[in-house]
Formats: C-alpha cells, sequence, structure tokens
C-alpha cells in the first residue's frame, strides 16, 4: 500500500492519468460528432423519404402525422418523432437539396451501405 502512494506520488503517473483523461474525452467529442452527424443524415433520409412517398403515391400531408405517431409506437423510449418534428424532417430535406450538400449525403449513406437516389 505505500508503494501504491509512491506511484501515485510520481510525476510520470500523473502525466499518465493526464494522458488518459484527455483520450477518454477524445474519444467521448468524437463519438458525439458521429452520432450528431449520423442523427442530422437520419433526419434528411426521412424527410426525403416522407417527400419522395408524397410525390409518388400523391399522399397528402396527413401522412407527415401518420408517420410521426407510427415512428412514435415503433420505438416508444425515443425522441425526436413529435410530429413537430417530423415536419422539420421533411423541411430539413427541402430545404437542403444542393449540390454541394448532396454529394456529401450520398458519399455518408454509401459509406453506411445505403443506397440513395434522387428525383
Amino acid at each position: 500500500m505505500k508503494d501504491d502512494q509512491a506511484v501515485l506520488a510520481t510525476p510520470d503517473y500523473r502525466r499518465f492519468i493526464e494522458d488518459l483523461k484527455s483520450r477518454v474525452m477524445a474519444a467521448r467529442i468524437l463519438a458525439a460528432r458521429h452520432v450528431n452527424r449520423d442523427m442530422i443524415l437520419l433526419y434528411w433520409d426521412i424527410g426525403q423519404a416522407i417527400d419522395e412517398k408524397q410525390k409518388i403515391h400523391k399522399w397528402g400531408d396527413a401522412v407527415v402525422e401518420m408517420v410521426a405517431r407510427d415512428l412514435k409506437a415503433a420505438f416508444p423510449g425515443s425522441t425526436g418523432f413529435s410530429p413537430q418534428n417530423v415536419w422539420r424532417m421533411r423541411q430539413f430535406y427541402r430545404g437542403h437539396t444542393d449540390a454541394q450538400f448532396l454529394a456529401q449525403i450520398v458519399r455518408e449513406l454509401a459509406r453506411q451501405g445505403k443506397p440513395c437516389t434522387f428525383k
């Protein structure tokens, strides 16, 4: 036990712990960025899917409310599928269809193994 205290007091051990703490923080930040990126891609993808189905099947705006209800039922512990948020997803898709943004979306979805078509 006395040896443990001696190790804890050394500058080398303190630097070691600081390095480990930095690694943990960096990994947490990176994970949060990936989660945020993936959620943004998901929301854009859901918006695109709704918009596409509305055009193909001539579904009215009520389908947005239905999608929100069905997603909330399918994922009861999740947040983010309120009718207001699903409306925002569709609006997000409609507002971000410029070529540069689309190229980034296609790369990210392809990297994740998800096909992406634009009409």
